[in-house]
């Protein structure tokens, strides 16, 4: 599996071809730390998977387009597939995955999906392109981000995962939507009545991902109450947010912005209908983009 390195002065940032995923993000003027959970397989084997053509899962994994009946797993296809090099240079790469004989088993769309990663001081910035190239066909999907960090990120520094917290860039209100075998069951709860911070314990995800719809906030840090140590995300025009780890006892944390979500509880149905998807039109271009801070 080929991987391409982004370097500066300050940071060093791995990603695969495989998935195009985000593998690796340490700091050299930190002594080498590493804020990329780094995917053991005993726990949970993936670092930062791109989620497309849908976010989450979909009762009995299978939907249906203009009548016809299709499986896909949960997260969609590509984070499983390899995709092609575009351009690369010492800061900068883009990846590109397209549709084919396999993809339209499971999907028969025809589509561009473009990652682009670029490195700047202590920054990544992460963008995405959908391209539908069809003449006459709507493009159907959702995309979203999943990256894991590693918390403790100081595990040798005497930290423990209750050290760290979500900091939010202003006072939240923040409510789940709750999740029944992976599926949204019209359930919500209240996570965090008023605040700046969300302190992490492994209860808080016993059931499941925190599912955050309609929020007012665009960054949110992975922070640590007992050194400077933070990631720091930041994605404007999200409508879905997603926050999870694998509990109990697992050490890391996934902050994980959508453009789509998991579907509710019931029976299959169109794609057309399910909440979140994007409807692209033939030769329309779809771009979001956020950034990870590595403090």
């Amino acid at each position: 599996m080929n991987a391409y390195f982004l370097e500066n002065s300050r940071c060093r940032v791995t990603i695969n071809e495989h998935g195009a995923e985000l593998s690796s993000f340490v700091r050299h003027d930190l002594g080498g730390l590493e804020y990329v959970w780094q995917a053991d397989a005993a726990v949970w084997a993936r670092h930062a998977p791109v989620l497309f053509p849908i976010v989450g899962r979909l009762p009995e994994d299978t939907y249906y387009h203009l009548g016809q009946a299709y499986k896909l797993p949960q997260h969609g296809f590509a984070r499983d597939r390899v995709f092609a090099l575009v351009e690369q240079s010492a800061t900068a790469v883009r990846l590109r995955l397209l549709d084919d004989e396999q993809s339209r088993q499971q999907y028969p769309f025809a589509f561009e999906l473009t990652i682009g990663y670029r490195l700047h001081e202590t920054t990544l910035h992460v963008s995405w392109e959908v391209r539908n190239p069809a003449t006459t066909e709507e493009l159907l999907f959702s995309i979203g981000a999943h990256p894991a960090f590693r918390c403790p990120l100081q595990p040798d520094g005497g930290e423990a995962f209750e050290d760290y917290v979500f900091r939010f860039d202003h006072a939240v209100q923040l409510e789940r939507h709750l999740l029944q075998g992976g599926l949204l069951n019209g359930e919500t709860e209240t996570v965090l009545d008023s605040g700046t911070e969300l302190p992490l314990t492994y209860e808080l995800f016993s059931q499941d991902a925190l599912v955050l719809k309609h929020y007012d906030f665009t960054r949110v840090a992975l922070a640590s109450r007992r050194s400077e140590r933070a990631v720091q995300m930041q994605f404007d025009g999200f409508p879905y947010l997603g926050l999870w780890t694998k509990a109990p006892g697992a050490p890391f944390v996934c902050i994980e912005p959508w453009h789509g979500i998991a579907s509710s509880v019931g029976s299959p149905t169109e794609l057309r209908d399910k909440e979140g998807i994007l409807t692209l039109a033939p030769g329309a271009v779809f771009k979001a983009s956020y950034t990870i801070e590595v403090q």
